[in-house]
């Protein structure tokens, strides 16, 4: 039968797995289940049984023989009967995550000498270690392997406790355990230990070890927890690690270019941890990296002209350093690229030609000093979801065929020197939201086609040249509209239509008036979600109706300042 193993000589059941089956309410004394004597495994996770485990569950202290228990992913509540501890001693492996137990984790907990497997995960810090509780733990558990304990309050424990864990942990993970003071670097030294994860301790203190690391580490977490002092030389000797992740610590010095012999590592971070000099080469030559993250550093130097590996590179953040030179072509060739960030930098040049196409779907190069015009190639890649060209120093006319891109869900290309017209398109591109073509030199009036975006929600095209009229047929079409800034520009005048309604807009902040003779609102469209309007610093002239009522109720700001529009009597 599927989920229940028997003994093989007795026929006794001696396992059952009741995963995943949707099993709700308490389990009771009288439940059959108690009934099988005999059992050495249970596993009940991933359903919704609550209860007390010293109440409703106590017939489960029976199962003397039992060495596998696996309640975690329920609804169990209250605290953690030691008799648990105290008459499983059998226990190899105890999985109690994510319920809603809570209190002080009794010290009874280092009776079960036999176990392997130890998590205690939770959602928040209901439960929690003292300082007795954990050290008896690491003293007598010496055969423990795994032990995990996710936001499990440890506040109270001293580090020295984590210097008498086992030689055979291969797993330790404290996410989010209130530690404090400084972690013992002998811990990285442990020889069979693979995953070590002390992430979000924010009061911790802890150093990387110069030599000596434990040979066989595959996943190594040390994001936000106080790390200090510079990357040693001897990480280039975790040959077998896989994942590294150090963002959001206070390092100092360099990258140390050691990444040659890391051939298995998949993720590495190293974001906001106060780096500096040189971009390592070696890092550009890891076969099987998948994401890279080197962000908000005070990195520099050029990227590499060439690079044929990083095939399996799916993102690559380098955003905010002092990264210099040209955007190499190569960047939006990889195969497997989905993310490239570049912003905040100091690239220049002209974008380079794209030679081959690849499956890239969000670009970001702003505020670099990127000049040029936008190169045509670009807008091959028919998988864009988002491209982020702003605060540059791009000039030329916007290519028409940028409107090709029909995946598109963002397009900002605003703070550049961008001239000629705004490209009038045939196709409707459905999934566009966000378009920002301010602070250009656009000139000519607004394209219909614009207001076919029937979908966009944010529309920029503020401190241009534009001239001509906005249509009220057209406006309306925009039902899904947030904000709308067309100010600084040379638009002449409103195409208005409707009757004079008197109406107040319960939630408008903010409404400027100045420089007009208008005491009222015009009513050139109309659409429920728009929030934000700016028409502001125009050559709008004539006199305008009020606002019609429907549909305005969540307007906010308001600007029609500075021009020429006078109130209809």
């Amino acid at each position: 039968m599927e989920g229940v193993e028997c003994d093989n000589v007795t026929g006794h059941v001696i396992g059952i797995d009741l995963s995943h089956s949707c099993l709700h309410g308490s389990l009771f004394a009288n439940n059959s289940l108690f009934q099988l004597q005999n059992l050495q495994w249970l596993d009940l996770s991933f359903n919704s049984l609550g209860g007390s485990l010293l109440e409703n569950t106590s017939s489960l202290f029976q199962f003397h023989g039992l060495q596998r228990l696996n309640l975690a992913d329920n609804r169990f509540y209250g605290i953690i009967s030691s008799k648990l501890f105290s008459q499983l001693v059998s226990l190899t492996h105890l999985n109690l995550a994510y319920n809603d137990f809570d209190g002080l984790i009794p010290h009874q907990i280092h009776l079960l000498s036999s176990l392997v497997s130890l998590d205690l995960s939770f959602y928040d810090f209901q439960l929690r270690f003292d300082d007795q509780g954990f050290d008896m733990l690491a003293r007598n558990l010496t055969k423990l392997r795994n032990l995990v304990l996710r936001t499990v309050d440890m506040s109270d424990v001293a580090l020295t406790s984590f210097l008498n864990l086992p030689l055979s942990l291969e797993h330790l993970s404290l996410r989010w355990c209130n530690l404090h003071g400084e972690f013992p670097t002998q811990v990285f030294q442990l020889p069979n230990l693979k995953v070590l994860d002390l992430s979000m301790n924010k009061n911790l203190t802890a150093y990387l070890p110069n030599t000596s690391w434990s040979s066989g580490l595959e996943l190594l977490d040390l994001s936000h927890c106080g790390l200090r002092g510079s990357i040693p030389a001897s990480f280039g000797n975790l040959t077998q690690i896989i994942s590294v992740d150090l963002s959001g610590n206070s390092l100092e010095g360099q990258i140390p270019d050691v990444f040659g012999n890391l051939r298995k590592l998949t993720f590495l971070s190293f974001f906001s941890c106060s780096l500096s000099g040189p971009l390592p080469i070696a890092i550009f030559n890891l076969t099987k990296i998948t994401r890279l993250d080197l962000s908000y550093n005070h990195l520099e130097g050029l990227l590499p002209n060439h690079v044929s590996e990083l095939q399996l590179l799916e993102e690559l953040g380098l955003y905010n350093n002092s990264i210099s030179g040209g955007v190499p072509s190569w960047l939006f060739t990889l195969p497997s690229l989905r993310r490239l960030d570049l912003s905040y930098n100091k690239l220049v040049g002209p974008i380079d030609r794209i030679q081959k196409l690849s499956s890239i779907q969000e670009v970001d190069l702003s505020y670099n000093n990127i000049g040029g015009p936008i190169p045509d190639s670009i807008f091959d890649l028919v998988n864009l979801i988002s491209l982020d060209l702003s605060l540059n120093n791009l000039s030329g006319p916007i290519p028409a065929f940028i409107f090709d891109l029909v995946n598109l869900n963002s397009l900002y290309l605003s703070s550049n020197k961008l001239s000629g017209p705004i490209p009038d398109f045939s196709c409707d591109l459905v999934n566009l939201t966000s378009l920002d073509l301010s602070s250009n030199n656009l000139s000519g009036p607004i394209p219909d086609s614009i207001f076919h975006l029937v979908n966009i929600s944010d529309l920029y095209l503020s401190s241009n040249n534009l001239s001509g009229v906005i249509k009220s047929d057209m406006l309306s079409k925009l039902t899904s509209l947030f904000a709308l800034d067309v100010s600084s520009n040379s638009l002449l005048s409103l195409s208005t239509s409707g009757n004079d309604v008197n109406y107040s807009f319960p939630r408008l902040e903010s409404v400027n008036f100045s420089g007009c003779s208008v005491r009222q609102f015009p009513n050139f469209f109309r659409t429920s979600n728009l929030k934000y309007l700016d028409l502001s610093n125009n050559m709008i002239s004539g006199g305008i109706s009020k606002w019609e009522a429907e549909g305005w109720e969540g307007l906010v700001t308001l600007d029609l300042s500075h021009n020429f529009l006078t109130a209809l009597e």
